[in-house]
C-alpha cells in the first residue's frame, strides 16, 4: 500500500506566493526553447513537452524541476514530490494536483 502523502495546509498568501510568476532573472529555460515562469507555465510544460526533454532535465545526476522549485519558486513540498519522479507524465501529475490546490486556496 502507498503511503499517503499529508499537505501542510497553505495560507492564501502563500498559496500566491507560489503560483506567482518569478523573476525574469530567474525564469526555467528549457533544453527545447521554452521559457517557464510560474508553476502554471511548469504543468502546462511537462504536458505538452518530450519525454527526451524531461530526460535531459531529470535523469541520474539532476534534478532542473525540482531544484527550480525549491530554489526559486520556493515550494518545498512541490521539490520534494518532484525529487521522487521518474518520468515526466509522474511530474506531469505532481504539478498539475500542486497547481489545482495552491489554486483552490487563492479563490
Amino acid at each position: 500500500m502507498a503511503k499517503k502523502v499529508v499537505k501542510p495546509r497553505i495560507r492564501k498568501g502563500e498559496a500566491e506566493k507560489y503560483l506567482a510568476k518569478v523573476p525574469e532573472e530567474f525564469v526555467f529555460w528549457v533544453n527545447d526553447g521554452r521559457v517557464l515562469s510560474d508553476l502554471r507555465e511548469l504543468a502546462d510544460g511537462l504536458v505538452n513537452m518530450s519525454d527526451e526533454t524531461f530526460a535531459y532535465h531529470c535523469n541520474d545526476s539532476k534534478k532542473d524541476f525540482a531544484n527550480w522549485v525549491r530554489d526559486i519558486v520556493k515550494d518545498e513540498f512541490l521539490a520534494k514530490e518532484l525529487d521522487k519522479t521518474l518520468t515526466r507524465s509522474q511530474a506531469s501529475k505532481v504539478v498539475a494536483e500542486r497547481v489545482a490546490s495552491l489554486s483552490a486556496r487563492v479563490k
